[in-house]
């Protein structure tokens, strides 16, 4: 497993009138979790897009236990439990100190330019094989 951890503190703009963090304002927090992971690990969006791939969305689960708030210091980690082949799947906590608030996940396919599916390309997969292969591989 390959963990990582990204702070974030709420923003007023991320709350609704009752000063809760709205729902959908979560999804950023996780995209933020992944790309840390990524780049953690050696794997930048940037060097991916360069390279000619993408990692579009194709399914987003998100579930709320506690509120968030303005000004809270939250902690999103984000966890890969296995190597992707051509979908990556990604897991995620938000805490506010111990306590829980939100979990989910994300899957993600890697595409071409035009919008095929694709393998990863090789650089990456070892990146990925050689962080899920020792424990001391955890970013967290």
């Amino acid at each position: 497993m390959i963990s990582s951890r990204t702070p974030v503190t709420v923003r007023y703009a991320e709350t609704d009138m009752m000063g809760v963090v709205y729902h959908a304002n979560f999804l950023p927090w996780f995209e933020m979790g992944r790309t840390t992971l990524l780049k953690e690990i050696g794997i930048s969006y940037k060097d991916l897009e360069a390279a000619g791939y993408r990692l579009p969305v194709l399914e987003v689960n998100a579930r709320y236990l506690r509120p968030a708030r303005y000004d809270d210091s939250l902690e999103v980690t984000t966890y890969l439990h296995e190597k992707p082949l051509v979908r990556i799947h990604l897991e995620y906590e938000v805490r506010r100190g111990d306590e829980l608030l939100a979990t989910g996940y994300t899957v993600h396919a890697f595409v071409d330019m035009q919008g095929g599916i694709i393998r990863p390309p090789a650089w990456v997969l070892e990146r990925f094989a050689d962080k899920l292969r020792t424990p001391a591989g955890d970013a967290a």
